[in-house]
C-alpha cells in the first residue's frame, strides 16, 4: 500500500511539473504573438532564443522575417495549442493558427530552456488544414 501511495504521489508530482512546463511554454508563445499583434518587435524578439537573436541581429530584421514569412503569426485570428512533445531530445509545441482569411495553419515551435525561462528556438510551418477544402 505504501508503495502504491508513493507511486501515485510521484506520478502526480511529475504530471504537475509537466503541466507547469507546458503552461510556461504556452505563455511564452502567447506573449510573443501578442507582441507581434501590437507590432512590438522589440518585445517579440525577447522571446526568441539566443541563436535566433544572433541569426537576425535586430528586432527590426526579426519583424521583417515574421511579416514576410509568417503572416499568420503576425496577425492571427485564433491560436490554439495542440500537443507538446519531445523529438530527438528537443521539445516541440504544435500550434494551430487561423489567419484573418479563415485558413488554418499548423506550426511547430521548438522550445529551449534558458536561465531566464523557455525561449523559442525556431518555428516550422507544417502546412495548413483548411476545413473548407
Amino acid at each position: 500500500m505504501r508503495r502504491l501511495l508513493l507511486a501515485v504521489s510521484l506520478s502526480a508530482g511529475l504530471a504537475s511539473g509537466a503541466f507547469a512546463q507546458n503552461a510556461e511554454i504556452e505563455a511564452n508563445i502567447t506573449a510573443q504573438i501578442q507582441a507581434f499583434k501590437a507590432d512590438d518587435f522589440s518585445t517579440a524578439f525577447t522571446f526568441a532564443s539566443p541563436n535566433i537573436q544572433r541569426l537576425f541581429g535586430t528586432p527590426e530584421n526579426f519583424g521583417v522575417m515574421v511579416r514576410r514569412g509568417y503572416p499568420m503569426v503576425w496577425r492571427p485570428a485564433d491560436v490554439r495549442f495542440l500537443e507538446l512533445r519531445k523529438v530527438a531530445g528537443a521539445l516541440w509545441q504544435k500550434v494551430m493558427i487561423t489567419d484573418s482569411d479563415g485558413r488554418v495553419h499548423i506550426l511547430d515551435y521548438q522550445m529551449v530552456q534558458q536561465e531566464s525561462g523557455w525561449k523559442i528556438n525556431g518555428v516550422q510551418l507544417l502546412g495548413n488544414s483548411d476545413p473548407a477544402a
